[in-house]
């Protein structure tokens, strides 16, 4: 794409409209960056393997400029550009903006339009006019006389010096040589005599038995040093009681807001300077959208939900508030009903985390924490319990027994999909997760999808879509659900998609108000049952950098009382279909009764939460970093591209040029 000058923007709030778009910076002039009058300086001026700095100047106007070293690295061309830059070169300049204490652009390209003028050659001063010849000579001869008896006495003073110096030195030398013989021949002496005593006493100990040692009187009693006190650590950050507003977008709707508000309440018996003002914004990547824009103004909210491909976004601009010293924080809070808590989490509180939900936090790379999880949810096996039993089939623990059953499906019911997957990306990455091969990293190189082993899986489930054992949302051409509950000709026998949706997997109630058939629920099928993986899903909580870090101790106070509080965490679960974060909640007898009357009916969901819990271990996320959002996409659209190969085609070749393909796009992006 061809960027968009913007140099008329600059020093203008204009600028921010283009946020994430390829701009250009035209026709400006090169200035001294320091007082060097160098044209550049490096961040690390030793190894060159840092940032570079510039300054450029436009209307009087002066600005800097950076070439960050992460993304253009110093084989580049631009950062090769810029150190080749004179003070007073003309350049046009192209980046792509983001956000940083206002608008600022990633440099990638540095092009010289005009080369600084060369400095003109300093004016000679005049010379004096020539005397005559014959007084010129004569002045010349007399200096040549003097200059050549001056030259003889400095050679015989200097001749004289270096003789006295040689004899110096060399009497030096001998008497230095001469005292290190004498030393050392005393040395050789002394060692010797002690080495034949040495051997006269070990031929000694040898011919006779050692004499028994008199016992030494015992030293009296070293008198105990009392042990200094250590240091108390420092209890780290915390909530001073301010008056503050924090603003908080969510997702919900009003079923879970209205649970939202009870709890808000419940808050403010305990903080009540903390007001909370919450906004649903609408859907995940709405709230994305949204709070991209305003951090570009510094308006973004104090509290989001979010997956960790938005916190990867967000933290192009540094927005997100790592949660480490708040976790970590021993602080002591006194709350307005009297009671007191620590500031950060007790051992117990991080324990209680389901470790997969808790892990998401820290997947950026960095060994840093930057959310905390709300409510989540998973994939589960849908399954028609009632058709299974009458056939004699056994619910499918590995992808080998589910082309089996599916084989069997079709034999049974011809006109049937036996199965369909609704997340084309989620059933690419959990692959990759179960059979423990490469998708993604959080460092460069990002994309490693295209492997053998990850072509060879996309290769045999591509034989079973020819062979009419399965579907997927975007072949189908909308949720596999509604293959799974249709009475109709064509249907489906099994659904893996969102337990949160485990309402939109069970059949309407036929005229009698009965279902059609009862659901099953299980694990989704395993690579490998010895490495059991299932993808964590649903919202987590990140919190935003602001200039009062009061607004942000606030912040975590909130997000900390909704992680880890029981009932909430239960009230809210049974209200969205989503699984709670902390293990304890089993132990809410509220939520343990809703646990038992769990059946694949009127209970679906009771039974859906039930199956997510019981298998917590298997939970995994994926590395999140700029660019981790793209790859999800290109393996969405990879698995069908790939599925949908005719048997006419080569399909080796045919899948290893779309791999391929998914791959450069990814780094495209970048």
């Amino acid at each position: 794409a061809e960027a968009e000058d913007v140099t008329a923007l600059l020093g203008t709030d204009e600028l921010i409209k283009n946020m994430n778009k390829l701009v250009a910076f035209k026709g400006m002039t090169v200035e001294a960056y320091d007082e060097t009058g160098a044209a550049f300086a490096y961040k690390d001026s030793v190894g060159k393997t840092d940032d570079l700095y510039f300054k450029v100047s436009k209307d009087g106007a002066t600005y800097s400029f950076c070439v960050e070293f992460y993304l253009r690295g110093n084989d580049t061309d631009v950062y090769k550009a810029v150190e080749g830059l004179k003070v007073g070169d003309v350049v046009d300049l192209e980046g792509y903006l983001y956000w940083y204490n206002g608008a600022n652009p990633h440099i990638i390209s540095v092009k010289v339009v005009e080369a600084a003028p060369e400095a003109a050659p300093a004016e000679p001063e005049k010379a004096e006019e020539p005397a005559p010849i014959e007084e010129a000579v004569e002045k010349a001869e007399e200096a040549v006389a003097e200059t050549a008896e001056k030259a003889e006495q400095a050679v015989e003073e200097a001749k004289d010096k270096v003789e006295a110096t040689v004899k110096e030195t060399a009497e030096e030398a001998k008497e230095t040589v001469a005292a290190i013989a004498d030393k050392a021949a005393d040395a050789v002496n002394e060692v010797a005599e002690k080495t034949e005593e040495t051997v006269e006493k070990v031929e000694e100990a040898v011919a006779e038995p050692a004499a028994e040692p008199e016992k030494a009187e015992e030293p009296a009693a070293e008198p105990e040093k009392a042990e200094e006190p250590a240091p108390a650590p420092a209890a780290g950050v915390s909530y001073d009681g301010s008056e503050v507003t924090i603003r908080f977008y969510h997702t919900m709707g009003s079923n879970l807001t209205a649970v939202l508000d009870n709890y808000i309440a419940e808050f403010n018996k305990l903080y009540p300077n903390i007001h909370v003002e919450y906004t649903s914004v609408g859907s995940y990547d709405d709230v994305r959208d949204q709070v991209s824009t305003e951090i570009t103004v510094g308006n973004q909210p104090n509290i989001a939900y979010c997956y960790p491909d938005h916190v990867a976004l967000y933290n192009l601009a540094k927005a997100v508030q790592t949660l480490d010293d708040y976790i970590g924080s021993t602080a002591e809070i006194t709350r307005a009903d009297g009671t007191t808590e620590i500031m950060g989490l007790t051992a117990e509180q991080k324990a209680d985390f389901i470790e997969g939900y808790y892990n998401e936090g820290l997947q950026f790379g960095d060994g840093k924490m930057y959310t905390l999880p709300l409510s989540k949810s998973t994939e589960v096996l849908y399954y028609n319990k009632t058709f299974f039993e009458a056939n004699g089939l056994s619910v499918p623990t590995t992808w080998d027994e589910l082309g089996e059953v599916c084989a069997k499906i079709v034999e049974i019911d011809p006109m049937s999909i036996p199965l369909g997957y609704d997340s084309e990306a989620n059933w690419f990455i959990t692959m990759t997760e179960q059979l423990k091969t490469p998708y993604t990293s959080a460092t460069a190189p990002h994309f490693l999808f295209d492997t053998p082993e990850n072509r060879a899986f996309i290769k045999q489930f591509r034989e079973w879509y020819q062979e009419g054992y399965l579907t997927t949302q975007k072949l189908y051409g909308g949720y596999s659900s509604g293959l799974f509950t249709s009475t109709g000709e064509i249907k489906g026998y099994m659904s893996i998609g969102s337990s949160a949706g485990a309402t939109y997997q069970r059949p309407a109630k036929d005229a009698d108000g009965n279902y059609p058939f009862e659901v099953g629920i299980a694990t989704i099928p395993q690579a490998d049952p010895s490495n059991r993986k299932v993808i964590s899903q649903g919202p987590s909580l990140c919190i935003f950098k602001k200039a009062n870090p009061q607004e942000v101790a606030a912040s975590w106070l909130f997000v900390k009382y909704l992680t880890t509080n029981v009932d909430f965490q239960a009230e809210f679960s049974m209200a969205s279909g989503y699984v709670p974060v902390i293990k304890s909640v089993a132990e809410n007898p509220v939520y343990a009764e809703f646990l038992a009357n769990a059946d694949g009916g009127n209970y679906i969901s009771a039974l859906s939460a039930k199956v997510c819990l019981e298998q917590q271990e298997a939970y995994y996320t994926s590395p999140a970093f700029n660019g981790s959002s793209t790859a999800r996409d290109e393996v969405a659209a990879l698995l069908p591209a790939c599925l949908t190969i005719p048997d006419s085609a080569d399909v080796d070749a045919e899948i290893d040029r779309l791999f391929k393909k998914a791959v450069e796009s990814c780094e495209y992006s970048l």
